[in-house]
């Protein structure tokens, strides 16, 4: 079973007004999201996880050396996909009901909770990704490099930032903070949050 790319949940440049370009979505998306995909696809055909899920290669690769490469790939396909997801035009504003209630009492506010989540982002040293990540009865945030996730770590991953370069440099150089700060703002896609916790 081959891998597919899959569809953006809205137009490439329906993110323009949240601060994200079309460009960006046209390079992120379609060149290096597309890249893991067709990467993956080569790296797993004819072998025994070709029929496996994204979820299962990422477990079962993980920390295996050989097939590091695999694991690589198989995991960008994964976080892309989540990250394009948790995003969305004219994000951002306040989460409602059980959510809030869980971020006001893991974080204090949620004002608390972008600073934490910024400072996981800004403190990933080189690539990598910043998490909110479902533990116990709380929620925590967590940071990962490269293409390491919550799922390989056994961890319930909620919400995702790429803070790889290419994320943000077209529409924010070298910016990172303003990315960040961007990004918490005006793209979180505050349903797909709650709809992850509630699925938990």
């Amino acid at each position: 079973m081959a891998f597919e790319l899959p569809s953006l949940p809205y137009a490439q440049d329906a993110l323009e007004s949240s601060g994200m370009s079309a460009r960006t979505l046209e390079y992120h998306y379609g060149k290096h999201h597309a890249a893991y995909v067709a990467a993956l696809n080569n790296l797993v055909k004819d072998t025994e996880l070709a029929d496996k899920t994204l979820e299962e290669i990422i477990k079962v690769t993980y920390k295996d050396t050989p097939k590091a490469g695999i694991f690589n790939n198989a995991a960008q396909v994964w976080n892309h996909t989540f990250y394009w997801n948790g995003i969305k035009p004219n994000g951002g504003g306040t989460p409602t009901g059980d959510l809030a209630a869980k971020i006001d009492a893991s974080f204090g506010s949620l004002d608390k909770f972008k600073e934490e989540f910024k400072a996981a982002g800004a403190t990933q040293f080189g690539s990598g990704w910043a998490w909110l990540i479902k533990d116990g009865n709380m929620l925590k945030i967590a940071k990962s490099p490269n293409a390491e996730n919550p799922i390989a770590y056994g961890q319930i991953p909620l919400l995702t930032m790429d803070v790889w370069e290419h994320a943000y440099y077209l529409d924010f150089q070298n910016s990172r903070p303003n990315f960040m700060q961007n990004y918490v703002d005006h793209l979180i896609n505050w349903d797909f949050v709650a709809h992850n916790l509630a699925a938990a």
